[in-house]
């Protein structure tokens, strides 16, 4: 009987997640009302779905793909014609809630097509493949204006199109809530996708294909279903980014729209469900607000993403559940000021790193260099030997008093006793 009652706690801590979130992703519309938040919020929604898509390649299966959006944008592009057709029907034909599963289909088909060549080889050759791939439809893109609509792309209207429950898609709070149900739709289905005997084998195949192939599997096999499976979760989020921007053009098809998902699924942590969920979010954030304070916002995607991988390869939610785990064995004890300590001499670093990039960026990049700007609050002239000074030796002490506890000592008194030591 105590077993059970304990089985049964077990499995409450770990629904809590699938309760909390929507009842939290339900609230946030009425907590930031602004229309620029609200449509944020909605393209974090498509970025969730696309950034878990894409871990069932890169975290499931091991396959790292550097063409992943060809099936959400081309799952975004056949959606808008189908939408673009309702329009000109008059706003007869498929209900808007169910545009979505067009895109999915249309990746699926996609998915099924270029991965019949693209998984034969897995590693490097399959990650060049896909650049190909990439870069093939891109430039497609700009070649076929009837089916791709040129640089300008193709628009449609989401208020035309009819709706299951009568609901008016005019307004981007009613989009954001039925982005919330795709999300959770996609997301229970790519984990419960990934607990089945496929989610298993794509997992051995990742960490050792000639075993998974001695005890009777295909590893091509697995990797080919595994591939058309995330074309299609890539193509649903992309038939949702129809209906929350109602335009796709060659951008959704290209190398940066690649990059960025890459970049959110792995600062999230590819080994942990709710990595992509955290990057892709993170991502969106910074690329919709950072990009409107700063020019340099490209680089400090860059070299987050060079120290994720050179120091953190869990990614941000596997730095903080081996924390977690740290403070549960006990190995914090004892040190907690010291990790403050260095935590917050980090931040002083990165924060005198920020001053001097800002400072290059409007001393090499702007028409007029001795134009004052504002850096930080202070009004500054990087034609100045001051800002320089004070920027340079800020970020000097912060990562030197760092360092200077990075020693054998320190670590020591840091080793955790979950993961033989590393902090």
């Amino acid at each position: 009987m105590a077993t059970n009652t304990a089985a049964g706690g077990s499995n409450l801590l770990k629904l809590w997640p699938w309760v909390v979130v929507p009842v939290v992703a339900v609230l946030l519309p009425f907590i930031f009302q602004s229309g620029h938040a609200v449509n944020l919020l909605s393209h974090m929604g498509v970025a969730i779905i696309f950034a878990l898509s894409y871990n069932m390649l890169l975290g499931n299966t091991g396959l790292l793909s550097f063409g992943h959006a060809v099936y959400y944008g081309l799952g975004a592009y056949v959606a808008m014609h189908l939408l673009r057709t309702i329009n000109d029907a008059g706003g007869e034909g498929l209900p808007i809630e169910l545009l979505p599963l067009v895109g999915a289909a249309a990746g699926l088909g996609f998915g099924i097509i270029f991965g019949s060549f693209s998984v034969r080889r897995a590693g490097v050759v399959f990650a060049m493949i896909t650049l190909g791939v990439g870069a093939l439809v891109h430039s497609s893109s700009l070649m076929f204006s009837d089916f791709f609509g040129g640089e300008a792309g193709l628009f449609g209207y989401r208020d035309e199109a009819p709706s299951l429950f009568g609901i008016d898609y005019g307004p981007g709070r009613n989009v954001y809530f039925l982005v919330v149900a795709w999300t959770m739709i996609a997301a229970v289905l790519i984990y419960l996708l990934k607990k089945t005997p496929l989610g298993w084998m794509a997992n051995a195949v990742r960490d050792n294909p000639e075993r998974a192939q001695f005890v009777g599997y295909n590893p091509t096999i697995v990797r080919f279903i595994q591939f058309a499976l995330s074309a299609a979760f890539a193509g649903l989020a992309g038939g949702l980014f129809v209906i929350t921007d109602e335009i796709v053009n060659d951008e959704s098809v290209g190398q940066i729209q690649s990059g960025i998902v890459l970049l959110g699924t792995y600062i999230g942590g590819i080994g942990y469900f709710i990595g992509p969920v955290v990057g892709a979010s993170l991502v969106t954030i910074l690329e919709s607000s950072l990009s409107s304070y700063t020019e340099a916002w490209v680089l400090y995607f860059g070299l987050l993403f060079i120290a994720i991988v050179m120091f953190a390869p869990m990614g941000l939610v596997g730095i903080v559940h081996t924390q977690y785990l740290n403070w549960k064995a006990g190995a914090w004890k004892g040190n907690t000021g010291i990790r403050i300590y260095i935590l917050l001499a980090g931040l002083l670093g990165m924060f005198g790193l920020v001053c001097v990039i800002e400072l290059s960026y409007h001393y090499f990049r702007s028409w007029d260099p001795s134009a004052p700007f504002v850096l930080m609050g202070f009004t500054v002239d990087a034609t100045s030997f001051l800002p320089w000074f004070v920027s340079f030796g800020i970020a000097i002490v912060g990562f030197g008093l760092m360092l200077f506890h990075g020693n054998p000592m320190l670590k020591r008194k840091l080793g955790d006793k979950s993961d033989g030591g590393k902090a």
